[in-house]
Parts: C-alpha cells; sequence; structure tokens
C-alpha cells in the first residue's frame, strides 16, 4: 500500500501537475493583486474570498481530473492487471491508490492556501485548508468510485462534476422545495419535496465546506468539526462503493 501510494504521488510529479498548480496559484495571487487596486472598501476581505473561490473550484477540478485520468492510465496499460497478478488483496490497491491520492490533495491544498496567508487570519487560512482538503478527499473517492464502474473519462468525470455541483446546492434547493412560490399540494409537489429531502439526507453537505466567508469574517469550531464528521462519514461507504465495483471484476 505505501508503494502504490509512493508511485501515485510520484506520478502526479513526474506529469508536471504540481507545476501547473502552482503557475494557477501564482496567476490567482496576481488576480488578487490586481482585485487589491480596485476595490474601494474590505479590500483584504474581496482578495481572500474570490481567491479562495477560484482556487477552490480549480483544486476539486484538477483532484478529480489526476485520479481519473491516474487510474485509467494504468487500465489501459495492464498496469492494473500486472498488480493485481501479484499476491496483493484487491484492497490494498484501492488503499494505496487512495492514499496517494490523499497525499496529493495535501500538496494542493497547502499550495492553494499559501496566498491566503496574506489576506486573512491563519487559523482562518488553516481551518480552510483543512476543509479543503477533507473536501477533495471526498470527490477523489467518489472520481474513482465512478470511474471503476464508468471505465470512461468523460462519463467518471461528469459524474463527479454533477456531484460536485448538486451536493454544493441541496441546501438552496431544500429551501426552494420547503418555500414554493405557488403553494400547491398537488402530487407533483409533494413527491418533488420528498426527492429533495432524500437526496439532502444522502448527499454530503459541501456547501458548508471551505467556506470563503471564514477568511474574511472568522471561522466557527462547530463548523469545522461538521466538516470532519461529514467526512469521516462519507468517505468509507465511497471507499466501499469503490470496492465493490474492483472485487467484482473479472481481471
Amino acid at each position: 500500500m505505501f508503494t502504490i501510494a509512493y508511485f501515485t504521488l510520484l506520478e502526479a510529479i513526474r506529469c508536471r501537475l504540481l507545476i501547473a498548480v502552482i503557475a494557477v496559484v501564482a496567476a490567482a495571487f496576481g488576480l488578487a493583486e490586481l482585485l487589491g487596486e480596485l476595490s474601494i472598501t474590505e479590500t483584504r476581505q474581496a482578495q481572500a474570498s474570490i481567491t479562495a473561490s477560484l482556487l477552490r473550484v480549480f483544486s476539486i477540478c484538477a483532484t478529480c481530473l489526476f485520479v481519473i485520468s491516474s487510474v485509467l492510465r494504468e487500465q489501459d496499460d495492464k498496469g492494473l492487471e500486472l498488480i493485481l497478478s501479484l499476491p496483493l488483496p484487491r484492497h490494498a490497491y484501492l488503499f494505496g491508490k487512495t492514499a496517494g491520492f490523499a497525499g496529493f490533495s495535501l500538496c494542493v491544498a497547502v499550495l492553494a492556501a499559501l496566498p491566503l496567508f496574506l489576506y486573512a487570519p491563519a487559523v482562518a487560512v488553516g481551518c480552510w485548508m483543512l476543509s479543503l482538503f477533507c473536501e477533495q478527499l471526498l470527490l477523489a473517492a467518489f472520481s474513482l468510485l465512478c470511474l471503476l464502474a464508468f471505465a470512461n473519462i468523460s462519463l467518471a468525470f461528469t459524474s463527479a462534476m454533477a456531484f460536485y455541483l448538486l451536493s454544493r446546492s441541496m441546501e438552496a434547493l431544500r429551501l426552494l422545495s420547503a418555500a414554493p412560490v405557488l403553494v400547491s399540494d398537488a402530487n407533483s409537489q409533494v413527491f418533488m419535496n420528498f426527492l429533495v429531502n432524500a437526496l439532502v439526507l444522502l448527499l454530503p453537505d459541501l456547501h458548508t465546506f471551505t467556506r470563503s466567508e471564514w477568511l474574511a469574517y472568522g471561522v466557527d469550531a462547530g463548523a469545522v468539526g461538521a466538516v470532519l464528521i461529514q467526512t469521516l462519514v462519507y468517505l468509507p461507504v465511497l471507499l466501499s462503493g469503490g470496492l465493490f465495483d474492483l472485487y467484482r471484476k473479472n481481471l
């Protein structure tokens, strides 16, 4: 497992993905400085919030693409079959890859947080970085699950982005379904309310993760605790789904 994790992280370095992350972080820092020249009030808060939002989206996309491309490359090159032909249980391969992706996610989260230390308190930036790491872990596990299920880069990445956007917007959808413009007792509205509430219970509450306002107005310890609890709950579930797909494959 340690060897698989090491070579997974080494792959990210050799494909120059971390260099691309550094370049994007530098570009975001330049944009933040430009925004500082244009802002009239709350300059630091605007710089921190906008930079954090951009880096959050980029970090999630970079993590999902790396996870999907790394595993798909192994499948196409028959590397996965070679590894599983060794006296190695399949769960060791999955956990090793997940550990490598976690190392990559940690590097990306640290790099993304570096420019934010100039605009926000260190405690708030640290909490933001930890939350981003947890968010990347969940998306990495879900991307791995999608790739093992679909074995197609387009379907896997589209599914991961759909899962991410839906999880981030479920609270807004729940509020809209609970207070519609036209109140009706129609069966269709009752069904939609039930469906939205069921999805709220099933999906992680990603809109509470990595919030930009933490950098501008402070962070609540309870919010960070909720992020850690959700990560500890959903990560084993997603990895279990990946294990089920991996063990049922005839390789």
